[in-house]
């Protein structure tokens, strides 16, 4: 899901008003989410919608619900550059759940590099409060901090 756009608009449309292409590429979505189809090819079969146009609108149409259900920080980091420095630190970010979204890195000057990760914390399988100790451990972070929430 694209989010990080500043210069994207979004609406809330009815859904009666919706083309039919789009409220069957929802209802195809919802089947390969729900394990009700195999395959994108198998889902777009079964509401009766080309892939092409299963392709053009899924990644632009989402159902009210999970819009409002996804949860999105920023964490701003102050880090060592070193070699494989942002590597592990993706690593664990995801070996706790969360989803990056964004990733803004600055150019190392004197040793350090800024970082700023937007991160979709609706899947994540720890506390915040552990993820960040957990983050602040690791040795190359000399500073972490939360720039901002949607949660």
């Amino acid at each position: 899901m694209k989010l990080n756009n500043e210069d994207q608009k979004f609406y809330l449309v009815r859904e009666d008003v919706l083309p039919e292409a789009m409220k069957k590429t929802l209802e195809a979505k919802e089947m390969i989410e729900r394990k009700k189809a195999e395959s994108v090819w198998d889902a777009v079969q079964r509401v009766d919608l080309s892939r092409s146009a299963f392709y053009k609108y899924r990644d632009t149409v989402f159902p009210f619900h999970t819009i409002v259900k996804e949860r999105i920080i920023s964490l701003f980091f102050h880090l060592e550059d070193r070699s494989g420095t942002l590597s592990k630190l993706l690593a664990m970010v995801a070996s706790s759940g969360c989803n990056v979204l964004t990733i803004h890195q600055t150019i190392p000057l004197q040793g350090r590099a800024n970082v700023t990760l937007s991160l979709n914390v609706t899947e994540m399988n720890m506390s915040m409060d552990e993820l960040l100790a957990q983050l602040r451990k690791l040795e190359f972070v000399d500073k972490v901090d939360v720039l901002g929430s949607g949660a």
